[in-house]
């Protein structure tokens, strides 16, 4: 199973090599085997890769993240759908319900704002369990907007002098880095297990082609947070450096819950989209295991 995240911040070729990814920088030369490789994050202009990688990557199933000008993540290789039974899978999320699209993006809700409890607990916040009462309140389909009302009272708590809005607060470059790079991650997953991205259970916008990995990152938002939370960024005000990138690319490596097995959030993607798919087929939001945080922060 994929579990390497690289993240090549200067200048480089890439090439294939015998079935492995070459990097070659300076007088150094780096070889990686591709099976261990779950994405590649090119944090630099000043890369040129062979046409033959890059259909590689795609074929294995590899994300290339490439960056804008501020080195935000800005654009993704993925790869053409290629899972035996796309057809069927298709079909299910065509025709999913309505109850059961709502009560799916419930369980979406309810477990984010859980994480989002554990994360204020975490940071030994006293009303940790004010947040974790309005979990009680998310209806199917979240028709009172549970989900905006929790996030308020959220950020408020966990950073001071903070407002997700403030483009120039280093935190929030951070958060939206660490969220980019979820969102590839799942945006992965989904293609391997045969999900069109763009279908999503609760986004529906006409021009987004990611709706559903905009459903299910939902979750995993407050992992990303405690990353920033621990991290505590000085200045506040700063643009993040190339050391603040590297660290926000280890978001995949650190460890959740689902059910009683403890896994790296790049393997919990995995399974989120291959019991989504048997959600769809069943027709049952129960079989949707999501990741939950582990007591004490992760790892």
């Amino acid at each position: 199973m994929a579990w390497r995240c690289v993240h090549i911040s200067r200048p480089a070729r890439l090439k294939l090599k015998d079935g492995q990814m070459l990097i070659v920088q300076d007088d150094d030369t780096i070889t990686l085997p591709l099976e261990d490789i779950a994405c590649c994050v090119l944090d630099t202009p000043q890369i040129t890769l062979s046409g033959a990688l890059l259909s590689t990557l795609a074929v294995q199933g590899i994300i290339l993240i490439v960056p804008d000008a501020r080195h935000h993540p800005a654009g993704l290789l993925l790869p053409f759908h290629q899972h035996y039974a796309q057809a069927d899978i298709i079909q299910f999320q065509i025709s999913a319900s309505l109850p059961l699209r709502k009560r799916l993006w419930q369980l979406l809700v309810t477990t984010k704002i859980n994480n989002q409890a554990a994360v204020l607990n975490m940071q030994r916040h006293s009303e940790a369990n004010r947040l974790q009462n309005m979990i009680d309140l998310v209806t199917s389909g979240d028709k009172a907007n549970i989900e905006a009302q929790a996030a308020r009272f959220y950020w408020s708590r966990l950073f001071l002098n903070f407002t997700r809005a403030n483009e120039a607060d280093k935190r929030n470059g951070l958060l939206n880095y660490g969220y980019a790079i979820l969102r590839a991650a799942l945006a992965r997953a989904c293609v391997a297990a045969g999900l069109i991205p763009s279908l999503g259970v609760h986004h529906a916008s006409r021009t987004n082609a990611f709706n559903l990995v905009d459903d299910l990152i939902e979750p995993f938002r407050p992992f990303v947070d405690q990353m920033v939370a621990q991290y505590h960024p000085e200045p506040a005000t700063a643009s993040a450096s190339l050391e603040d990138r590297q660290f926000m690319v280890g978001i995949l490596s650190q460890s959740v819950l689902i059910g009683q097995e403890t896994m790296t959030i790049l393997a919990a993607t995995e399974i989120v989209a291959s019991n989504l798919v048997k959600a769809l087929e069943h027709n049952s939001a129960a079989l949707l295991r999501l990741p939950v945080c582990i007591a004490g922060g992760s790892s």
